[in-house]
């Protein structure tokens, strides 16, 4: 391979391998990063071990939680790797080309070796563990465990009793006109059972479903006397739990239950699950509530649980008592974590709709159907994308759905910005962007908070020609162009969104938390983010790590909603590009979507589902 060799200084390559050592040939290929080699060699030193074969599964196994893996399957990934580092360009012929040992020799060298712990005893402390064809870091074994374990317990546990005539009236009085019924099934679940996983689309009523199924737990402590349960609200970011709290906060202004019970869920708050379990000084994968020393609450409800990680989930359930109840919302379909593991499709995946359960999970899953917040055209395009209909897909975006859906055939990475095919996504962008500018520029700031929510461009990567960092810039000099003032004191000026992107626990602001920066009377700038019925204003010098949010990416979106999307892929060579991706991009959309992609690209991400390997469904299976 000749890409990476051109800059033999590269960063991405390790420089002290020699040109017959393994980790030398998949270093250069892009399969491993640096960080990958030396944890490799620190485990060879550590155990006194020279085996070329096992250096190079080690490699994997450090790599693999960075691509998603829990694991690594000696029989496919050979087949299933994607370069990433130094030779990134590798083909996966290049690729396949490579020095793979055979499973069997493979598999052999590590059962020998004492680095490795081999089966599911316990085993002595050794960093990597074998079972079967499947190579885990130790420590993604113990959380896989430990996570299967703990759900099965919770899901196979005798349910709460309670007077099933009381039961009955309250779920009726609390779904009225129920169109399917399932709703109301997951909130007797989740006043019934540990364990309750309410999952579906966008729309489809989940969050509602968990005020009502809160209100469930709170009318039978007001029932008979008891003091109130004390309930937990978290999400993986803080913009998902705001949202998960506005929600809560309005189904219970509109409930019919007594006052007391209203007042308890508009008292509620939420925060992200890293809050919730506590920081530790000791790490970031250690908190203060943990196995031996748990939360207190009653009820501890999580949204958007598939961007949830793999060991933050161990954290999560150790964390919660044993008598406690945990629900779980999320939709499977989306964007899994940035981490390693995608939970909630192990938890869920064998429990689409009209499917029979297969694990000791299900009596405590309910998927939700009927999609209550847009129907037709939008509906149909995401339902073809998560069914891998790309035939069906193209036809519905080209027909242009009464107005609902528009696609540019263009392929960003070649295409000018300036270029008359995306004239009308200069017009979305700048419209929605001017009338942002012009309300912000007059100090109003319902004005300008009600525009931030309107419009979006979502990018699947952060940097490169079709990344958000790259149009976040073009919004802005189109605007210029405009004659918008887009220049200001250390970059602010008035109607520049801005997303948070580390958390402030000293101001209260959270990764994915948008705001806008709106003019003052006395002419200097504060930034507005909204906080259910309040707003929270800062200035602009105490706020560190923020950016420009005209456009963000697909990944931090999630949980988001707006009227109007604007979808932009990068080339269909791209390994990001993924059928979860598109899903959860167009279905933030309210009202409509641009998309802007070649038909290349779509049908490489409507082809292409997120494959994590993972043994979590095996184990909850067994």
């Amino acid at each position: 391979m000749t890409g990476p060799q051109e800059d033999p200084y590269s960063p991405a390559l390790v420089l002290d391998l020699a040109p017959d050592d393994l980790l030398h040939q998949f270093n250069r290929a892009g399969i491993l990063v640096p960080a990958d080699v030396h944890a490799a060699r620190v485990m060879q030193h550590l155990g006194g071990c020279s085996d070329p074969l096992v250096a190079l599964a080690g490699a994997l196994a450090a790599r693999g939680p960075r691509a998603g893996h829990v694991l690594v399957d000696l029989a496919t990934v050979a087949s299933t790797v994607v370069a990433e580092g130094a030779g990134g360009a590798a083909s996966s012929a290049e690729v396949s080309a490579l020095p793979w040992p055979s499973p069997a020799a493979w598999a052999q060298a590590l059962e020998g070796s004492p680095l490795v712990n081999v089966g599911e005893d316990e085993g002595a402390p050794r960093p990597l563990r074998l079972v079967g064809g499947s190579l885990y870091l130790e420590r993604y074994w113990r959380d896989e465990g430990r996570v299967a374990a703990d759900f099965l317990s919770r899901a196979c546990a005798p349910a709460v009793d309670i007077d099933e005539a009381w039961l009955g009236a309250a779920l009726a009085d609390l779904f009225p006109g129920a169109q399917d019924g399932l709703q109301a099934r997951a909130a007797e679940t989740c006043a019934r059972r540990l364990l309750s996983i309410v999952v579906g689309g966008p729309g489809t009523g989940k969050t509602t479903t968990v005020a009502r199924a809160l209100a469930l737990v709170y009318l039978k402590a007001h029932r008979q006397g008891e003091p109130w349960p004390l309930v937990a609200l978290a999400a993986p970011t803080g913009k998902a739990a705001a949202r998960m709290a506005e929600a809560v906060h309005e189904e219970a202004r509109h409930l019919a239950v007594p006052e007391q019970v209203r007042a308890q869920l508009l008292g509620l708050g939420a925060s992200t699950v890293h809050r919730l379990l506590g920081r530790h000084p000791a790490g970031l994968n250690r908190f203060r509530h943990d196995r031996t020393n748990q939360l207190p609450h009653a009820v501890v409800v999580v949204d958007e649980t598939s961007m949830m990680s793999l060991p933050l989930m161990a954290r999560l359930v150790e964390a919660v008592r044993p008598d406690a109840r945990l629900v779980l919302v999320g939709d499977p379909e989306q964007l899994a974590s940035v981490e390693a593991g995608a939970v909630l499709a192990d938890l869920t995946g064998p429990l689409s709709p009209g499917a029979e359960p297969t694990t000791a999970l299900g009596s405590s899953v309910t998927v939700l159907q009927v999609n209550h917040r847009f129907e037709g055209p939008l509906a149909e395009v995401a339902a073809a994308v998560r069914e891998g209909n790309a035939s069906r897909a193209f036809e519905l975006l080209a027909s242009g759905g009464g107005g609902r859906l528009s696609w540019v055939e263009a392929d960003l990475d070649e295409v000018g910005a300036d270029s008359a095919e995306l004239g009308g996504l200069r017009a979305a962008a700048t419209t929605a962007a001017g009338l942002l500018a012009a309300a912000a520029s007059g100090g109003d700031v319902a004005g300008a908070l009600a525009a931030l929510g309107r419009a979006r461009l979502l990018c699947a990567h952060r940097d490169g020609p079709s990344g958000a960092s790259t149009w976040n810039l073009q919004v802005e000099r189109w605007l210029a162009e405009d004659g918008v003032e887009v220049h200001g004191d250390g970059g602010w000026y008035a109607g520049r969104p801005v997303v948070i992107t580390e958390n402030d626990y000293g101001l209260g602001l959270f990764n994915g938390d948008t705001g806008v920066a709106v003019r003052r009377s006395d002419g200097g700038l504060y930034v507005v983010f909204q906080r259910g019925l309040m707003v929270q204003a800062v200035s602009p010098a105490r706020i560190g790590a923020a950016a420009t949010a005209f456009a963000i990416t697909a990944h931090r979106a999630q949980g988001s909603e707006f009227e109007d999307v604007a979808v932009l892929l990068p080339g269909p060579s791209s390994r990001i590009l993924t059928r979860e991706l598109l899903y959860t991009a167009l279905t933030r959309a309210r009202q409509r979507v641009l998309v802007v992609a070649s038909r290349a690209a779509l049908e490489s991400a409507i082809s292409r589902p997120v494959a994590r390997a993972s043994g979590l469904a095996r184990r909850l299976r067994r």
